[in-house]
């Protein structure tokens, strides 16, 4: 039978990576954190059972934990019974479309060589001659990702797959997929591969993630000052669909802030909305302005971040330096030009905490600066 797994083929950098790592024979553990539709299950389970096929492994393990949506709550096949697996045959089926026939997996499900298991119930187990894949990490607790790392026994691969920002659950901060990306990091014979919005191929997938966000920073707490710049819009610019609006009056302060380039808060619209906000001559968020006594401006969401650098940072020319911004992980990673990486960096890195703790405000994320070359522009190498 041809190979599954050379059926792949890479749309982006990130997924490159991806599949170096899973056909890496000196790779134990994988860890794939990124965004819905960057890949990570489709390779994941094609190389499983293109593994097993092959005989490189005795089986393939998927564990995925099932999450009711409305409690938060981890279900298990005790709750769930029978329709625990055809749950998880759905979520196969789902991946596998157009690249294997359905009845060669029902075949290695009979045979025992394709297996779905409960994250409550794989402690005391050993997995030998096995790719354990689990899915959807951010869901599942630390310490149930460690017990399974403590289980893989010889000839064995573990994959771990998530999400620790777009679709963790909500209120929870420090999630499985973060604590497991770190403790992987400096893992020996461990690789952990970050994919971005760049890595996105799946349709739609895009529009879902900007949605999600959208939602967040709509749902987002909302202080005294905030309010009233909200209220005050409402007044002047009723028909600029306003998603969130945040300040930062005290963290100018703390990281002395002075440039008369910053302004005291942003209010964040929908995209192609902002000239309703603004007006035609900038006179509707004057008159925001005026009410509040603040210095505001608008920026439109869309799922370029350098807009909203751009609309904050200290030195109003930065953003022509600024060569890549998109996810790494639980942070947003931003990669400046070498030239004038000191410029976005500011004195005693200032102008990073600032534009950190404004990213915390609005998405619960911090972000990273890396220093690239700036003629060639490759992966820096200086991290702060």
């Amino acid at each position: 039978m041809p190979s599954l797994i050379d059926k792949l083929k890479p749309l982006s950098p990130g997924q490159e990576e991806m599949l170096r790592a899973l056909k890496d024979d000196t790779v134990e553990v994988v860890g794939l954190f990124g965004p819905t539709g960057s890949g990570k299950s489709l390779f994941s389970v094609l190389y499983g059972i293109d593994a097993v096929i092959q005989g490189k492994y005795r089986r393939l393990i998927i564990s995925r934990p099932v999450v009711d949506i409305v409690t938060g709550r981890e279900l298990t096949t005790q709750d769930l019974g029978p329709q625990y697996y055809e749950i998880a045959s759905a979520y196969l089926k789902d991946i596998l479309s157009g690249f294997i026939d359905w009845k060669k997996i029902e075949e290695l499900v009979n045979e025992g060589k394709l297996l779905f298991a409960d994250t409550h119930y794989l402690r005391g187990r050993t997995f030998d001659d096995s790719v354990i894949f689990l899915d959807d990490s951010q869901n599942v607790p630390p310490e149930s990702s460690i017990e399974i790392l403590m289980r893989i026994g010889r000839n064995s691969k573990f994959i771990i797959a998530g999400d620790p920002v777009f679709q963790k659950l909500h209120g929870i901060e420090r999630d499985g997929a973060t604590i497991i990306r770190e403790v992987l990091l400096g893992e020996e014979n461990s690789k952990v591969v970050d994919l971005g919005l760049k890595d996105i191929i799946r349709p739609g997938a895009k529009r879902g993630i900007r949605l999600m966000i959208e939602m967040k920073m709509r749902n987002r707490p909302l202080n005294d000052i905030e309010k009233r710049i909200i209220d005050t819009a409402q007044i002047y610019a009723p028909d600029a669909d306003i998603i969130t609006v945040v300040e930062f009056l005290e963290e100018k302060k703390k990281f002395e802030i002075k440039s008369e380039n910053v302004p005291d808060a942003l209010i964040i619209v929908k995209e192609n909305y902002l000239g309703r906000l603004v007006g035609r001559g900038g006179e509707r968020i004057q008159k925001i302005e005026e009410d509040t006594e603040l210095l505001l401006r608008g920026v439109e969401l869309t799922l370029d971040f350098t807009n909203l650098i751009r609309a904050v940072h200290p030195v109003s020319w930065i953003h022509k330096h600024i060569v890549d911004v998109d996810f790494e992980g639980p942070f947003l990673a931003i990669k400046v030009s070498s030239n004038e990486f000191g410029a976005f960096v500011g004195q005693r890195g200032f102008h990073v905490k600032f534009i950190d703790s404004i990213f915390k405000k609005l998405l619960g994320i911090g972000v990273k600066v890396y220093e690239v070359e700036a003629k060639k522009r490759q992966r820096g190498k200086r991290k702060r």
